[in-house]
């Protein structure tokens, strides 16, 4: 149906959504779950077919990984449904309560927060962590999903709002706009009225489009240009650890390392190590302080790609098996360098030095500020939300990952005895 049908449909089904209770939510979400793995085959055939044709279009393995799905990543799309529906209904609670001098008592509950879009990239398992939340947290929501996983969100949708319809849920709160036509994102985002608030996942040009286009309330996600700094203190085993994982485990989600920061009195040290560690995977791009490290003798690692950085390299989300690593002489220096060219993401610090972790916690402006972690971690799941709308990199209500809450608002409730307002 044309958009402007759909959106007043999804209108019309947060209505109805919003007055369900959390047994009735809980038991559509669970049936959505069961209705995923009852279409396991279609869904799997649906994205080999796009996975067959982003790798002809030339599309980089880092990326296609973002787009496959096997029976592993299926049955974790089932569990975050399942999770979701053990959460807590967000909808319906009294944050406060207070008493006015006058008399009146004022209760500030939460309420859905009305019909969302998001629009997204690649990731088909989007799809069913974006339904699951929003449909908990009394919300309609439109997906806008990229034409790299368009078969596989349509059969996704199609499973999801089938469970939803057998177990007695509002299959109507669920829509997907799969026109595959790129005029469908101004559409939404010029949707005053009928559209409460866009979500955008995905890249920079596509964050930086609807941000830049919306006339409707955006909760900006962001870029993930992470850093990893390992201060003079930190354990060397420990810290390849952490790196490796924060860069090779997945590099093309949007919590994976991009720079590692090395603090000089550990850069004879850490440099080698990391270069065995990573040869044959990663290309490292180096400034001349910890390119000259590497070897001491010149001599690479067998397999290792080592390029001179460029001032690009430090503000660049690669997504691939690329790291940049950089020199730097306090952890002052190191904040100084993050604050100026991350994305307020995920930035993690390395060390024993605990007056240093707690220097780098408070003065990193971030979403998310690891000590002795990998930055992986950044995660809905990760986090007990079951799954994720996004990582917002915004200072305003939703920051971090976002989950149910994110998808509420505040409705103030105020009882009175007849009370009218003298004076002025």
């Amino acid at each position: 149906m044309p958009l402007k049908e759909t959106f007043l449909s999804l209108k019309k089904a947060q209505a109805l959504l919003a007055l369900q209770n959390r047994s009735q939510k809980d038991a559509a979400l669970l049936a959505a779950a069961a209705a995923i793995d009852g279409a396991r085959a279609a869904v799997l055939s649906a994205n080999a077919a796009d996975v067959e044709r982003a790798r002809r279009g030339g599309m980089k393995d880092a990326l296609v990984d973002r787009l496959f799905l096997d029976g592993r990543r299926v049955d974790a799309m089932i569990e975050g449904i399942k999770t979701v529906a053990d959460l807590e209904d967000p909808v319906g609670r009294v944050k406060a309560g207070w008493k006015t001098p006058d008399g009146l008592f004022i209760e500030e509950c939460t309420v859905p927060l009305g019909v969302a879009a998001i629009i997204y990239e690649s990731r088909p398992n989007v799809t069913a962590d974006a339904a699951s939340l929003a449909y908990k947290a009394g919300c309609a929501i439109l997906l806008r999903g990229s034409s790299a996983a368009l078969d596989s969100n349509r059969a996704i949708t199609a499973a999801i709002k089938q469970g939803l319809k057998a177990g007695g849920g509002i299959a109507e709160a669920v829509e997907l706009a799969d026109s595959g036509d790129h005029g469908d994102v101004d559409e939404i985002l010029s949707a005053r009225g009928l559209v409460d608030v866009a979500l955008p996942r995905g890249g920079h040009d596509l964050i930086r489009r609807v941000v830049e286009n919306a006339r409707v309330p955006v909760i900006e996600t962001g870029e993930g240009n992470c850093h990893i700094f390992v201060d003079a203190s930190a354990d060397i085993p420990e810290a390849l650890d952490i790196v490796e994982n924060a860069k090779v485990q997945k590099p093309g989600a949007c919590n994976a390392v991009e720079t590692v920061l090395v603090h000089r009195e550990i850069l004879s040290a850490f440099m080698p190590a990391l270069a065995a560690r990573l040869a044959g995977r990663v290309e490292l791009r180096c400034d001349a302080a910890s390119k000259a490290a590497v070897s001491g003798s010149g001599e690479y690692p067998a397999g290792l790609r080592v390029k001179d950085a460029v001032e690009e390299d430090w503000t660049e989300e690669f997504l691939d098996y690329i790291l940049a690593v950089k020199t730097v002489d306090s952890v002052d220096q190191a904040i100084e360098h993050i604050n100026r060219c991350g994305t307020r993401h995920s930035e993690a610090i390395l060390g024993n030095d605990m007056k240093n972790a707690e220097t780098f916690c408070q003065k990193v402006d971030a979403a998310c500020v690891y000590v002795n972690a990998s930055t992986r971690f950044t995660d809905g799941g990760m986090f007990g939300f079951g799954a994720e709308l996004g990582i917002s990199t915004q200072k305003f209500h939703a920051r971090g990952p976002m989950g149910l809450d994110a998808l509420t608002t505040i409705k103030y409730r105020i009882s009175g005895r007849g009370h009218i307002r003298g004076g002025q």
